[in-house]
Formats: C-alpha cells, structure tokens, sequence
C-alpha cells in the first residue's frame, strides 16, 4: 500500500462544539471546509497530519479509545493559555516523564484524550541516528 496522505477523522455528538474547541480553544488552523450548515465537514492542520470533524455519532455511542499526540514547543505555556477556556477539560497538568518528555492532558468535549507534548531540546527524539 502507498499512502498518500492520511487524517484522523472524528465524529462527535455535536461538531459546532468540536469546532470551537479544536478551532476556538485550541486554535487549529483550518486547512478545509466542505459542505454548509452545521454538519458541514471541517479539516484541521495538526503539523505533519490533519485531523477532520465531519458526520455526527449517537449519544449513546461507545466512546472512542483514540487518543491524539500533539507536540508544542512550550507545554507550560499552553497549558497557562488553555486555563482561560472554561470547555477545556485540563487532566493533568505539565509534568516531565521518565522518559523524558513533558506532557499535559486534556479531553475534547466528547472525552477524546489528548497528550500535548513538549521534546525538550536535548531528547533523543531531536536527534536521528
């Protein structure tokens, strides 16, 4: 198989609420619209990859076990940023890892986790052999 491009794709109970969450609070860019009224499709950047709010599950649904990894460039300043926003579920704060990472979780209002990540300058992640 040959990929050509890939996203996460995500179908919350109400996507006017993921929009202003991933595109309000958390300030993703846009990268594409598609169709008109509240359950038209939205694609947002997510640096080397997009993630898509489009269709609308059931609430009674299972919840999704997708979780999102987003590396910043200073957790502690978006984690100071994100403070502000009431619908921001903050479930930890930053803390450094033993493997060396310093990450912060919060949930999108359908209870999505997301790990926002910092890599510390001197990580091995910096570095490719």
């Amino acid at each position: 198989m040959h990929v050509l491009s890939s996203r996460i794709l995500l179908r919350p109970t109400d996507p006017e609420r993921s929009r202003r969450f991933y595109g309000d609070s958390l300030g993703l860019t846009v990268y594409r619209e598609f169709g008109t009224g509240p359950d038209r499709g939205t694609v947002y950047f997510l640096g080397g990859g997009f993630l898509e709010i489009s269709g609308r599950a059931a609430p009674t649904e299972t919840p999704s076990r997708l979780r999102l990894w987003l590396q910043v460039a200073d957790v502690r300043t978006v984690h100071q940023d994100l403070l502000g926003h009431q619908n921001v579920e903050i479930l930890r704060e930053p803390v450094t890892e033993p493997w060396g990472l310093v990450e912060m979780w919060i949930a999108d209002p359908d209870g999505v986790e997301i790990v926002v990540v910092e890599v510390p300058e001197d990580h091995p992640l910096r570095y490719r052999p």
